[in-house]
Protein backbone atom coordinates (compact mmCIF):
# COMPACT_ATOMS: atom_id res chain seq x y z
CA UNK A 1 0.00 0.00 0.00
CA UNK A 2 1.24 3.82 -0.73
CA UNK A 3 0.12 6.52 0.28
CA UNK A 4 -2.55 7.76 -2.27
CA UNK A 5 -3.71 10.94 -2.71
CA UNK A 6 -5.73 12.33 0.00
CA UNK A 7 -8.33 13.07 0.67
CA UNK A 8 -11.56 13.13 -2.15
CA UNK A 9 -13.02 11.11 -4.46
CA UNK A 10 -16.64 9.43 -4.39
CA UNK A 11 -18.08 7.85 -1.31
CA UNK A 12 -18.60 3.75 -1.85
CA UNK A 13 -21.61 1.86 -1.64
CA UNK A 14 -20.05 0.04 1.07
CA UNK A 15 -20.27 -3.34 2.77
CA UNK A 16 -23.59 -3.40 4.96
CA UNK A 17 -25.77 -1.71 2.11
CA UNK A 18 -24.06 -4.60 -0.63
CA UNK A 19 -24.49 -7.10 2.09
CA UNK A 20 -27.89 -6.38 3.34
CA UNK A 21 -28.59 -6.80 -0.88
CA UNK A 22 -26.76 -9.88 -1.15
CA UNK A 23 -28.39 -11.50 2.24
CA UNK A 24 -31.86 -10.52 0.88
CA UNK A 25 -31.22 -12.11 -2.63
CA UNK A 26 -30.72 -9.61 -4.53
CA UNK A 27 -28.96 -9.85 -7.92
CA UNK A 28 -25.44 -7.70 -7.48
CA UNK A 29 -24.02 -8.28 -10.89
CA UNK A 30 -25.64 -5.45 -12.08
CA UNK A 31 -23.92 -3.36 -9.54
CA UNK A 32 -20.37 -5.41 -10.32
CA UNK A 33 -20.96 -4.41 -14.36
CA UNK A 34 -21.82 -0.95 -13.47
CA UNK A 35 -18.52 -0.43 -11.19
CA UNK A 36 -16.49 -2.17 -13.47
CA UNK A 37 -17.55 0.48 -16.23
CA UNK A 38 -16.88 2.92 -14.19
CA UNK A 39 -12.80 1.74 -13.18
CA UNK A 40 -12.37 0.97 -16.86
CA UNK A 41 -13.40 4.67 -18.28
CA UNK A 42 -11.95 6.28 -14.74
CA UNK A 43 -8.81 4.40 -13.65
CA UNK A 44 -8.62 6.41 -10.40
CA UNK A 45 -11.97 5.64 -8.86
CA UNK A 46 -10.91 4.51 -5.53
CA UNK A 47 -14.46 3.89 -4.47
CA UNK A 48 -16.18 1.96 -7.18
CA UNK A 49 -12.71 -0.40 -6.70
CA UNK A 50 -13.53 -0.91 -2.86
CA UNK A 51 -17.32 -1.88 -3.66
CA UNK A 52 -15.73 -4.23 -6.24
CA UNK A 53 -13.99 -5.99 -3.75
CA UNK A 54 -16.72 -6.22 -1.10
CA UNK A 55 -18.93 -7.82 -4.25
CA UNK A 56 -16.05 -10.30 -5.46
CA UNK A 57 -15.92 -11.37 -1.93
CA UNK A 58 -19.63 -11.79 -1.20
CA UNK A 59 -19.27 -13.74 -4.75
CA UNK A 60 -16.69 -15.76 -2.66
CA UNK A 61 -13.70 -14.63 -4.92
CA UNK A 62 -11.31 -13.14 -2.00
CA UNK A 63 -8.49 -13.03 -3.94
CA UNK A 64 -9.76 -11.12 -6.33
CA UNK A 65 -11.56 -8.67 -4.06
CA UNK A 66 -8.55 -8.04 -1.72
CA UNK A 67 -6.53 -7.05 -5.47
CA UNK A 68 -9.33 -5.02 -5.65
CA UNK A 69 -8.87 -3.62 -2.57
CA UNK A 70 -4.96 -3.11 -2.76
CA UNK A 71 -5.74 -0.83 -5.98
CA UNK A 72 -7.51 1.09 -4.05
CA UNK A 73 -5.56 1.74 -1.46
CA UNK A 74 -2.31 2.82 -3.62
CA UNK A 75 -4.86 5.26 -4.74
CA UNK A 76 -6.08 6.72 -1.31
CA UNK A 77 -6.49 5.62 1.98
CA UNK A 78 -9.35 8.10 3.39
CA UNK A 79 -12.75 6.39 2.83
CA UNK A 80 -16.23 8.09 3.73
CA UNK A 81 -19.40 6.07 4.71
CA UNK A 82 -22.70 7.60 3.54
CA UNK A 83 -23.90 9.88 6.55
CA UNK A 84 -28.14 10.27 7.08
CA UNK A 85 -27.78 13.58 8.20
CA UNK A 86 -25.86 16.89 6.93
CA UNK A 87 -24.49 18.24 8.86
CA UNK A 88 -23.05 15.13 11.05
CA UNK A 89 -23.81 15.47 15.15
CA UNK A 90 -20.25 13.55 15.51
CA UNK A 91 -17.48 12.64 13.08
CA UNK A 92 -15.92 9.09 13.99
CA UNK A 93 -12.62 8.11 12.48
CA UNK A 94 -11.61 4.93 12.17
CA UNK A 95 -8.74 2.88 11.83
CA UNK A 96 -8.56 -0.02 9.45
CA UNK A 97 -6.01 -2.49 7.94
CA UNK A 98 -5.86 -3.72 4.68
CA UNK A 99 -7.60 -7.07 4.29
CA UNK A 100 -10.94 -9.15 3.32
CA UNK A 101 -13.96 -8.25 4.87
CA UNK A 102 -13.40 -9.50 8.90
CA UNK A 103 -10.23 -8.09 8.86
CA UNK A 104 -11.90 -4.96 10.58
CA UNK A 105 -15.03 -4.05 12.73
CA UNK A 106 -18.16 -3.96 10.74
CA UNK A 107 -18.79 0.13 11.36
CA UNK A 108 -20.98 0.52 8.94
CA UNK A 109 -23.77 -2.06 10.16
CA UNK A 110 -23.56 0.18 13.64
CA UNK A 111 -23.93 3.61 12.03
CA UNK A 112 -26.50 2.82 9.33
CA UNK A 113 -29.30 5.26 9.46
CA UNK A 114 -27.47 7.53 12.32
CA UNK A 115 -26.64 11.42 12.13
CA UNK A 116 -22.97 10.17 12.71
CA UNK A 117 -20.09 10.33 10.25
CA UNK A 118 -17.45 7.88 9.55
CA UNK A 119 -13.91 8.17 7.49
CA UNK A 120 -12.20 5.08 7.74
CA UNK A 121 -8.25 5.68 7.59
CA UNK A 122 -6.24 2.57 6.36
CA UNK A 123 -3.46 2.17 7.83
CA UNK A 124 -0.06 -0.06 7.28
CA UNK A 125 3.14 -0.17 8.90
CA UNK A 126 5.94 1.93 6.71
CA UNK A 127 3.05 3.94 4.93
CA UNK A 128 2.47 7.73 5.78
CA UNK A 129 -0.71 9.07 7.36
CA UNK A 130 -2.30 11.58 4.52
CA UNK A 131 -0.88 14.96 5.29
CA UNK A 132 -4.77 16.21 5.67
CA UNK A 133 -6.59 14.22 8.52
CA UNK A 134 -10.00 14.43 8.36
CA UNK A 135 -11.41 16.40 11.53
CA UNK A 136 -13.10 14.37 13.57
CA UNK A 137 -14.67 14.07 17.45
CA UNK A 138 -13.95 10.95 18.41
CA UNK A 139 -11.30 7.99 16.28
CA UNK A 140 -11.34 3.83 16.78
CA UNK A 141 -9.29 1.24 16.35
CA UNK A 142 -11.50 -1.22 14.16
CA UNK A 143 -7.98 -3.33 13.39
CA UNK A 144 -8.87 -7.06 14.29
CA UNK A 145 -6.40 -9.38 16.43
CA UNK A 146 -4.96 -11.60 13.59
CA UNK A 147 -1.12 -12.60 13.36
CA UNK A 148 -1.19 -10.53 9.74
CA UNK A 149 -2.18 -7.23 11.54
CA UNK A 150 0.54 -7.25 14.73
CA UNK A 151 2.57 -4.67 13.02
CA UNK A 152 -0.62 -2.67 12.54
CA UNK A 153 -1.41 -2.69 16.14
CA UNK A 154 2.03 -1.75 17.44
CA UNK A 155 1.85 1.33 15.06
CA UNK A 156 -1.59 2.26 16.14
CA UNK A 157 0.03 1.83 19.78
CA UNK A 158 2.82 4.44 19.35
CA UNK A 159 0.48 6.52 17.47
CA UNK A 160 -2.46 6.29 19.62
CA UNK A 161 -0.29 7.36 22.23
CA UNK A 162 -0.11 11.27 20.76
CA UNK A 163 -3.70 10.97 18.92
CA UNK A 164 -5.01 14.48 19.87
CA UNK A 165 -8.37 13.08 20.13
CA UNK A 166 -10.33 9.90 22.02
CA UNK A 167 -9.22 7.04 20.77
CA UNK A 168 -11.61 3.91 22.01
CA UNK A 169 -10.54 0.37 21.77
CA UNK A 170 -6.61 0.51 22.92
CA UNK A 171 -4.81 -1.72 20.12
CA UNK A 172 -2.70 -2.93 22.75
CA UNK A 173 -6.04 -4.61 24.20
CA UNK A 174 -6.99 -6.11 21.39
CA UNK A 175 -3.68 -7.30 20.25
CA UNK A 176 -4.56 -9.84 23.34
CA UNK A 177 -7.56 -11.46 21.95
CA UNK A 178 -5.71 -14.47 20.12
CA UNK A 179 -7.00 -17.74 21.38
CA UNK A 180 -3.79 -18.26 23.16
CA UNK A 181 -3.79 -15.10 24.61
CA UNK A 182 -7.53 -15.01 25.62
CA UNK A 183 -7.01 -18.27 27.93
CA UNK A 184 -4.59 -16.77 29.51
CA UNK A 185 -6.84 -13.46 30.59
CA UNK A 186 -10.07 -15.52 31.07
CA UNK A 187 -8.74 -18.82 32.19
CA UNK A 188 -8.35 -18.24 36.52
CA UNK A 189 -11.77 -16.15 36.51
CA UNK A 190 -14.84 -17.51 38.54
CA UNK A 191 -17.84 -18.63 36.36
CA UNK A 192 -15.91 -19.23 33.35
CA UNK A 193 -14.37 -22.06 31.30
CA UNK A 194 -11.93 -22.03 28.78
CA UNK A 195 -9.99 -24.58 26.98
CA UNK A 196 -6.38 -23.40 27.00
CA UNK A 197 -5.32 -23.33 22.89
CA UNK A 198 -1.52 -23.79 21.75
CA UNK A 199 -0.13 -22.76 18.79
CA UNK A 200 1.28 -26.06 16.90
CA UNK A 201 3.36 -26.54 13.53
CA UNK A 202 2.59 -28.63 10.51
CA UNK A 203 5.54 -30.94 11.35
CA UNK A 204 4.38 -31.11 15.40
CA UNK A 205 0.96 -31.85 14.99
CA UNK A 206 2.15 -34.71 12.22
CA UNK A 207 4.26 -35.86 14.86
CA UNK A 208 2.89 -37.69 18.42
CA UNK A 209 1.90 -35.23 20.48
CA UNK A 210 2.85 -34.93 24.12
CA UNK A 211 -0.30 -34.81 25.69
CA UNK A 212 -2.74 -36.43 23.89
CA UNK A 213 -5.81 -34.62 25.02
CA UNK A 214 -8.41 -36.11 22.34
CA UNK A 215 -10.35 -35.65 21.39
CA UNK A 216 -8.96 -31.90 20.08
CA UNK A 217 -10.33 -28.89 17.70
CA UNK A 218 -7.89 -27.86 15.79
CA UNK A 219 -7.67 -24.93 12.90
CA UNK A 220 -5.50 -22.82 11.28
CA UNK A 221 -4.01 -19.95 12.83
CA UNK A 222 -6.16 -17.03 12.38
CA UNK A 223 -8.84 -18.72 10.85
CA UNK A 224 -12.89 -17.89 11.75
CA UNK A 225 -16.28 -18.91 10.21
CA UNK A 226 -15.02 -22.23 10.84
CA UNK A 227 -12.49 -22.74 7.84
CA UNK A 228 -10.49 -25.06 8.31
CA UNK A 229 -11.77 -26.10 11.64
CA UNK A 230 -12.24 -29.91 12.64
CA UNK A 231 -12.42 -32.48 15.58
CA UNK A 232 -10.10 -34.91 15.74
CA UNK A 233 -11.18 -37.70 17.78
CA UNK A 234 -7.81 -39.96 17.63
CA UNK A 235 -4.58 -39.79 16.09
CA UNK A 236 -5.31 -41.62 13.08
CA UNK A 237 -7.76 -38.53 12.41
CA UNK A 238 -4.92 -36.11 12.09
CA UNK A 239 -3.03 -37.12 8.83
CA UNK A 240 -6.31 -36.92 7.18
CA UNK A 241 -7.06 -33.80 8.52
CA UNK A 242 -3.98 -32.76 7.32
CA UNK A 243 -4.05 -33.68 3.67
CA UNK A 244 -6.85 -31.88 2.83
CA UNK A 245 -4.84 -28.67 4.52
CA UNK A 246 -1.80 -26.76 3.57
CA UNK A 247 -1.32 -24.10 6.20
CA UNK A 248 1.89 -24.49 7.94
CA UNK A 249 0.75 -23.24 11.70
CA UNK A 250 -2.34 -24.30 13.83
CA UNK A 251 -3.94 -24.09 16.99
CA UNK A 252 -5.15 -26.35 18.77
CA UNK A 253 -7.04 -26.81 22.24
CA UNK A 254 -9.09 -29.78 23.84
CA UNK A 255 -12.78 -30.10 23.07
CA UNK A 256 -15.85 -29.44 25.48
CA UNK A 257 -19.04 -31.07 24.92
CA UNK A 258 -21.45 -28.32 25.76
CA UNK A 259 -24.56 -29.98 25.01
CA UNK A 260 -28.12 -29.30 26.65
CA UNK A 261 -29.84 -31.78 28.40
CA UNK A 262 -31.99 -32.21 25.14
CA UNK A 263 -28.67 -33.33 23.76
CA UNK A 264 -28.79 -30.37 21.45
CA UNK A 265 -25.88 -27.59 21.23
CA UNK A 266 -26.35 -23.76 22.06
CA UNK A 267 -24.15 -20.94 21.38
CA UNK A 268 -24.09 -17.61 21.88
CA UNK A 269 -23.19 -14.22 20.48
CA UNK A 270 -22.68 -11.33 22.80
CA UNK A 271 -21.44 -8.01 22.32
CA UNK A 272 -20.04 -5.62 25.11
CA UNK A 273 -20.38 -1.50 24.36
CA UNK A 274 -19.38 0.36 26.99
CA UNK A 275 -18.58 -1.90 29.94
CA UNK A 276 -22.21 -3.35 29.24
CA UNK A 277 -23.31 -6.58 27.62
CA UNK A 278 -25.99 -7.06 25.02
CA UNK A 279 -27.76 -10.33 23.62
CA UNK A 280 -26.93 -10.19 19.45
CA UNK A 281 -28.18 -13.82 18.42
CA UNK A 282 -28.44 -17.02 20.01
CA UNK A 283 -28.19 -20.69 17.65
CA UNK A 284 -29.38 -24.50 18.33
CA UNK A 285 -28.19 -27.29 16.44
CA UNK A 286 -27.83 -31.04 16.56
CA UNK A 287 -23.90 -30.44 16.19
CA UNK A 288 -21.10 -29.29 17.93
CA UNK A 289 -19.88 -26.76 14.60
CA UNK A 290 -22.45 -24.24 14.92
CA UNK A 291 -22.76 -21.19 13.09
CA UNK A 292 -26.27 -19.37 12.41
CA UNK A 293 -26.63 -20.14 9.17
CA UNK A 294 -26.03 -23.51 9.51
CA UNK A 295 -28.16 -24.17 12.49
CA UNK A 296 -31.85 -23.90 10.67
CA UNK A 297 -33.36 -21.06 12.56
CA UNK A 298 -36.01 -19.61 9.68
CA UNK A 299 -37.13 -22.85 9.45
CA UNK A 300 -37.44 -23.27 13.37
CA UNK A 301 -40.14 -21.85 15.07
CA UNK A 302 -39.42 -23.72 18.38
CA UNK A 303 -35.46 -22.38 17.91
CA UNK A 304 -36.86 -18.88 17.11
CA UNK A 305 -38.96 -18.93 20.49
CA UNK A 306 -36.04 -20.31 22.21
CA UNK A 307 -33.29 -16.99 20.81
CA UNK A 308 -36.38 -14.54 21.59
CA UNK A 309 -36.41 -15.35 24.77
CA UNK A 310 -32.65 -15.39 25.11
CA UNK A 311 -32.57 -11.71 23.57
CA UNK A 312 -35.89 -10.10 24.77
CA UNK A 313 -34.72 -11.48 28.75
CA UNK A 314 -31.21 -11.24 28.44
CA UNK A 315 -31.11 -9.07 31.26
CA UNK A 316 -33.29 -10.99 33.74
CA UNK A 317 -32.21 -14.33 32.54
CA UNK A 318 -29.05 -15.19 30.82
CA UNK A 319 -27.34 -12.01 31.97
CA UNK A 320 -28.16 -12.40 35.37
CA UNK A 321 -27.53 -15.64 35.65
CA UNK A 322 -23.88 -14.97 34.05
CA UNK A 323 -24.02 -11.35 35.62
CA UNK A 324 -20.14 -12.51 37.52
CA UNK A 325 -18.35 -13.57 34.52
CA UNK A 326 -19.60 -11.43 32.45
CA UNK A 327 -18.46 -8.55 34.28
CA UNK A 328 -14.75 -10.51 34.68
CA UNK A 329 -14.53 -11.11 30.69
CA UNK A 330 -15.86 -7.15 30.41
CA UNK A 331 -12.79 -5.97 33.44
CA UNK A 332 -9.75 -8.47 31.95
CA UNK A 333 -10.49 -7.79 28.15
CA UNK A 334 -11.03 -3.77 28.89
CA UNK A 335 -12.35 -2.36 25.43
CA UNK A 336 -14.87 -0.15 24.71
CA UNK A 337 -16.54 -2.67 21.91
CA UNK A 338 -15.89 -5.95 21.39
CA UNK A 339 -18.00 -9.53 21.20
CA UNK A 340 -18.32 -13.36 22.20
CA UNK A 341 -18.63 -16.47 20.66
CA UNK A 342 -20.11 -18.81 24.15
CA UNK A 343 -22.14 -21.35 25.48
CA UNK A 344 -22.75 -22.77 28.99
CA UNK A 345 -21.28 -26.32 30.33
CA UNK A 346 -23.12 -28.82 32.08
CA UNK A 347 -21.96 -27.22 35.44
CA UNK A 348 -23.20 -23.77 34.17
CA UNK A 349 -20.07 -22.23 33.67
CA UNK A 350 -19.93 -19.71 30.68
CA UNK A 351 -17.92 -21.36 28.10
CA UNK A 352 -15.81 -19.04 25.80
CA UNK A 353 -15.09 -19.86 22.36
CA UNK A 354 -13.35 -16.53 21.28
CA UNK A 355 -13.48 -12.61 21.94
CA UNK A 356 -13.50 -10.34 18.48
CA UNK A 357 -13.95 -7.00 17.67
CA UNK A 358 -14.88 -7.47 14.14
CA UNK A 359 -17.63 -10.28 14.47
CA UNK A 360 -20.45 -9.14 12.34
CA UNK A 361 -23.39 -7.43 14.52
CA UNK A 362 -26.85 -6.16 12.49
CA UNK A 363 -30.01 -6.17 11.80
CA UNK A 364 -30.16 -7.76 8.26
CA UNK A 365 -32.92 -10.48 9.15
CA UNK A 366 -36.14 -10.08 7.74
CA UNK A 367 -38.34 -8.60 10.79
CA UNK A 368 -41.85 -11.05 9.78
CA UNK A 369 -39.51 -14.26 10.53
CA UNK A 370 -37.79 -12.74 13.71
CA UNK A 371 -39.81 -9.71 15.03
CA UNK A 372 -37.61 -9.97 18.48
CA UNK A 373 -34.27 -9.18 16.50
CA UNK A 374 -34.53 -5.71 15.29
CA UNK A 375 -35.58 -4.29 18.75
CA UNK A 376 -32.65 -5.80 20.36
CA UNK A 377 -30.26 -4.43 17.50
CA UNK A 378 -31.74 -0.78 17.83
CA UNK A 379 -30.59 -1.19 21.52
CA UNK A 380 -27.16 -1.99 20.51
CA UNK A 381 -26.74 0.34 17.89
CA UNK A 382 -28.26 3.37 20.51
CA UNK A 383 -25.94 1.94 23.11
CA UNK A 384 -22.76 1.98 20.39
CA UNK A 385 -23.81 5.61 19.09
CA UNK A 386 -24.27 7.00 23.11
CA UNK A 387 -20.59 5.61 23.97
CA UNK A 388 -18.99 7.68 20.94
CA UNK A 389 -21.26 10.68 22.21
CA UNK A 390 -19.63 10.33 25.62
CA UNK A 391 -16.18 9.66 25.32
CA UNK A 392 -16.57 12.87 22.39
CA UNK A 393 -17.25 14.71 25.65
CA UNK A 394 -14.86 13.23 27.92
CA UNK A 395 -12.61 9.76 27.60
CA UNK A 396 -12.87 8.62 30.84
CA UNK A 397 -16.58 8.31 30.49
CA UNK A 398 -16.77 5.75 27.35
CA UNK A 399 -17.34 3.15 29.64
Amino acid sequence: MEAGNQPGGAIPIGVATLSKMAFDGEDLNPIWETLVHRFVYEPDDAAALMDLSIIEQIFGNREIGISHQTRALEIRQLYPSRCAVTPPSLRLLAFAAPGDIGANTPLEFLLAGSDIALETLYVAPGVPLPVEIPEHDVAIVSVAQSAEHAAVLAMLSELGARWPRPLLNAPERVALLSRERLHALLAAAPGIAIPATSRITRAALAGPLADGGFPLIVRPIDSHAGVGLAKLDEPAAIASYLAERGEAEFTISSFVDYRSADGLFRKYRIVFVGGRPYACHMAIADQWAIWYLNAGMKDDAAKRAEEAHFMTAFDADFGRRHAAALAEIESRIGLDYFAIDCAETADGKLLVFEADIAMIVHDMDPAEIFPYKAPQMRKVFRAFRAMLRRASRDPASAA
